[in-house]
């Protein structure tokens, strides 16, 4: 490639600096490419999340050498007003980490392995034949992981849409120490509460609704018996939002465009695997763009993802109605063979 005035020069242009982002810089860095990341806010950088790094997904963190503070849980829990159920993890534990935490690792690991970095918010793209320009930087290859409303994908004239049914995330932080070595979620007729220890003396709590303009306070109301173990506890740090969560996407690839993580479509939290699926992503992605063959990534991403679109999916829409959302504990409570087996399909 020859530069134009101004402008820097890499192999790949990686527009978002998360979790998602920064885990395809590190890889595409392995692959021996050159990388420029292109985010416009300052690290580290926070997001509304339920901030469990299922197995997989810790799994995958460790390899590429980032191995952020946390607190490990050993499984998932489900909770109701009069019935609960536990599944404990088959390959070893997940982990509890703040996202500013987590996005603080991941960023000083792109920092030592020369990820280049541009603060810059990312409006537009100009595809060429050979290659990208966007946020002053021609590239190869351009990879958006900016999240649910991706700039990159309108610039890109990629499209996509909310979905339904449209479901919305709130999260906070509460000083107290975890009173279980299990993320919790705690189910309601209106909302699932999930429960993640990230420090000795801190859970986040993430509520996840479909109730438009509701209130954290209000919501959290409703799982009278979470309230009581939050007892006391001191609201730390403020409530973040995130939604609607579903995002439908037409496709992943645009010529030398790629999408990952949310971008690249979401269904919805409640199966808790969005960072493992953003790496697999991630992996994905760089090995097609290392293959020559950007194409690729177009089947990769439905392979990859196809266990969790269905059982999320279906879970979804499943636990819709109120009579069957009062059933879900009962019912996994009553089969806990079978409970635990969808947790490990979902936990790698």
């Amino acid at each position: 490639m020859s530069p134009g005035a101004g402008l820097r020069d890499a192999d790949l242009l990686v527009v978002g600096g998360g979790p998602a982002g920064l885990a395809t810089a590190l890889l595409a860095r392995r692959a021996g490419m050159s990388v420029v990341v292109a985010e416009p806010r300052d690290a580290p950088i926070d997001k509304a999340c339920g901030e469990g790094l299922m197995p997989g997904g810790l799994a995958r963190l460790l390899d590429l050498g980032v191995d952020p503070p946390g607190v490990p849980f050993h499984g998932i829990g489900y909770r109701g007003p009069d019935r609960a159920v536990d599944a404990r993890f088959a390959a070893g534990p997940g982990r509890g980490v703040r996202r500013t935490v987590l996005q603080a690792a991941l960023h000083a690991a792109a920092q030592r392995a020369g990820v280049g970095w541009v603060r810059h918010r990312v409006t537009g793209l100009v595809q060429e034949a050979g290659g990208v320009v966007a946020a002053g930087v021609r590239a190869n290859w351009l990879i958006g992981a900016d999240g649910l409303h991706s700039a990159v994908a309108r610039a890109a004239g990629i499209a996509s849409s909310a979905g339904s049914p449209r479901r919305y995330g709130l999260r906070r932080h509460w000083r107290v120490a975890p009173w279980s070595d299990l993320v919790e979620v705690w189910w309601s007729p209106h909302a699932e509460a999930y429960v993640t220890p990230v420090a000795p003396d801190e859970v986040g709590v993430a509520i996840l609704h479909r109730q438009t303009g509701a209130s954290y306070e209000r919501l959290l109301a409703g799982f009278p018996g979470l309230v009581a173990r939050l007892a006391g506890a001191q609201a730390c740090g403020p409530v973040r939002g995130a939604g609607p969560l579903r995002r439908r996407v037409r496709a992943r690839v645009q010529g030398r465009v790629l999408l990952v993580g949310d971008a690249a479509g979401y269904e919805d939290a409640l199966t808790g695997e969005g960072i493992s699926l953003a790496f697999g992503q991630a992996e994905a992605a760089v090995a097609a763009l290392a293959a020559g063959r950007p194409e690729g990534y177009e089947q990769q991403w439905r392979r990859r993802t196809r266990t969790y679109r269905l059982l999320t999916r279906g879970l979804v829409l499943a636990t819709a109605p109120r009579p069957l959302r009062r059933a879900v504990v009962p019912v996994c409570a009553a089969a806990p063979a079978l409970f635990g087996r969808i947790v490990n399909v979902l936990a790698g």
